[in-house]
């Protein structure tokens, strides 16, 4: 057994995309395994191939009120088999040199862990681990996170991944970092399975550049398994951590680096809120801190009751998004139906009632399902905007190992199968008229 520590380096990959912005996007999953390795005793490095605030990026960079911002953008060559479609394909990041030059002025790795996120990124992370091999071609390189998940052959296909990896990476650490580097991890919870959230150190949001927000989980996994979603796949049991050690780490970011916005990652946030939510946002009041909080994965509206409402307002929440998907309430209507007519008005007003203002309050809605009346999508626009709050189109992806998969492999217009960067929901792969994409398009601008 090794006693000596060693050094890994973690890696988020570029983005390659025909667009791409920072809606408060970190790799969280891999800073939490950061976070743990640092406790355990094992000496780790990030390098974040999306840095915008890299030493050699020159100024001035943009940050908005509530941290988000554009990534440094740079052309680069279609993907194979969309050389035609008339777009601009860009990589978003950091330039690929200061990438070289950072990794050659490291101590070398023992062990390097590359995340990924969304599956038609899939380009990106194949670029960032050909950079890496370059530099160190003898080091073992282990991919993880969504597209490895979810496309795992094609991972370990298309990629030189000495090694990937499904699911959460907590119970598999261990034994990875045993095999790769002889060092050995004392046992823990950690690394069970499920294993026990509030176990979990702070993700180690401080190895970034800098931190102008912070992302906040505070459960994982969902007890909806919606048609288009991947996410029990992901996490097929929903946990949730106490609002105490979730308050904590809220506390711990704002007073030691100054953060103010905080993103909730959670697709549950408000399941059992009288035992979870409700506390930690009583707490955050209690506080009296100045904070600010987002819900870029929508709020389940039924559970946005008048109480709920008046606490986010108090703790400082301050763009609300809701997972609405369709205004149509029939019982005909083909897809998800979590949320009645008179739940969707009732939450609105709670939201009003509450102080929340119309630009605060958006409702996302399901556009580019494969079969799908784009009259729906319009009308579900109209009554949106008719209850006072802002319609947010939301593209449909076709994810694998989704109850929807099948239905979008037939509907495509691309071969899903072939690669993921065809899932690309800028693509609207599963709609073949260009009347409907000319459709869509006058949807996007559409003022009602």
């Amino acid at each position: 057994m090794k006693t000596d520590s060693p050094h890994v380096l973690c890696i988020n990959p570029w983005i390659h995309d025909f667009a791409a912005f920072d809606f408060w996007a970190k790799p969280l999953g891999l800073l939490t395994i950061a976070g743990i390795l640092r406790e355990k005793g094992v000496r780790v490095s990030f390098m974040d191939c999306l840095d915008r605030f890299h030493p050699k990026a020159s100024p001035p960079i943009k940050v908005l009120w509530d941290g988000r911002g554009p990534f440094r953008k740079t052309e680069i060559d279609l993907p194979r088999g969309l050389e035609n479609i008339g777009k601009t394909y860009s990589r978003y990041g950091i330039d690929p040199q200061w990438f070289t030059a950072d990794l050659q002025h490291m101590e070398k790795p023992d062990l390097i862990f590359v995340t990924s996120l969304m599956t038609y990124w899939a380009t990106g992370v194949k670029e960032t681990i050909e950079r890496v091999k370059s530099v160190y071609p003898d080091v073992p390189l282990v991919l993880g996170g969504i597209y490895a998940s979810l496309c795992y052959d094609h991972a370990i296909k298309e990629t030189k991944a000495d090694r990937v990896i499904k699911g959460a990476g907590e119970h598999q650490l261990k034994d990875i970092l045993q095999a790769y580097t002889g060092f050995e991890l004392a046992d823990s919870p950690l690394f069970d399975v499920p294993g026990n959230l509030d176990a979990l150190p702070f993700p180690a949001l401080d190895l970034q550049t800098k931190l102008v927000y912070a992302p906040i989980l505070t459960s994982r996994g969902c007890p909806f398994s919606c048609e288009y979603c991947a996410s029990s796949y992901l996490e097929p049991t929903f946990r949730q951590r106490s609002p105490e050690i979730v308050f904590k780490e809220i506390v711990h970011w704002h007073q030691n680096f100054q953060v103010k916005n905080f993103a909730f990652y959670d697709d549950a946030l408000l399941v059992n809120a009288g035992q979870y939510a409700f506390p930690l946002f009583e707490r955050i009041i209690d506080s009296k801190m100045d904070l600010w909080f987002h819900t870029p994965n929508a709020l389940h509206i039924r559970a946005i009751t008048r109480q709920a409402a008046e606490l986010m307002f108090q703790a400082g929440f301050k763009t609300i998004r809701l997972g609405l998907e369709t205004a149509d309430f029939s019982r005909e209507r083909r897809h998800d139906g979590k949320v009645a007519e008179n739940e969707f008005f009732n939450a609105i007003d709670h939201l009003k009632v509450a102080g929340f203002e119309k630009q605060q309050i958006g409702a996302y809605l399901l556009c580019g399902l494969p079969g799908q009346n784009l009259d729906e999508v319009e009308t579900s626009m109209q009554v949106v905007k008719q209850s006072g709050i802002l319609p947010v189109l939301a593209y449909y992806t076709p994810i694998p190992h989704t109850p929807m998969w099948e239905d979008a492999v037939t509907h495509s217009k691309f071969d899903i199968l072939q690669h993921p960067v065809f899932t690309n929901n800028t693509l609207f792969p599963c709609i073949r008229s260009n009347t409907d994409l000319k459709r869509i398009s006058q949807l996007k601008n559409l003022k009602i």
